[in-house]
């Protein structure tokens, strides 16, 4: 009988992590994000989640306008001690630093999506919007999963206030004009 070696799990420094550590800490599980200072761990995904994403990328690739890039596993620096990735970002195109960017900067993301999951059910409904919101990013998306169908609620920023207003919620298509035309049949995240 074989014994795995014991994982080291990485020690919070005084006052918790930095956006910068992201970079630095070595072999963090993929898709680890910083939230209040924390190392968040994500856990394996469902196939909902694998669908909902691939579905919401490939439209939004069809529709971008070339200002505009669409982007998945990459992070959103909104402070020393935030550093979230969004499932899926629409991002200024000229933000673009490299091949060795690892985060985006809040005023080059306009939109932030976040498909929710049993583990991240409060992160993505309740603290992410709201630090999304602070920080100025003017779209959010929220992708749900309701008896194996999606459920997308859409979110404008209201700029006096910093906060999200729900701008509408879509069961089979998601038709929006803004921050770009789109026009998603919803129903072929159950068919994919």
């Amino acid at each position: 009988m074989s014994v795995e070696p014991e994982y080291a799990w990485p020690r919070p420094p005084a006052g918790g992590y930095t956006a910068d550590d992201l970079d630095r800490l070595p072999d963090l599980p993929p898709h680890t994000e910083l939230i209040d200072g924390s190392l968040v761990f994500v856990s394996p995904q469902t196939k909902f989640h694998m669908r909902a994403m691939r579905v919401l990328e490939h439209n939004l690739l069809l529709a971008a306008p070339p200002e505009l890039e669409v982007v998945r596993e990459m992070t959103v620096t909104l402070g020393e001690r935030d550093r979230p990735e969004p499932d899926v970002m629409v991002t200024r195109s000229d933000a673009d630093t490299g091949p060795r960017q690892t985060s985006y900067r809040p005023e080059d993301v306009v939109l932030a999506v976040e498909v929710v999951s049993e583990d991240s059910r409060a992160r993505d409904r309740e603290t992410k919007p709201r630090k999304y919101a602070a920080a100025g990013i003017p779209h959010f998306w929220r992708m749900e999963e309701d008896g194996g169908r999606p459920v997308v609620y859409v979110f404008e920023l209201e700029p006096a206030t910093r906060t999200y207003a729900v701008t509408g919620i879509h069961h089979d298509r998601l038709k929006v004009t803004v921050p770009f035309e789109l026009d998603i049949d919803l129903t072929a995240v159950a068919r994919r």
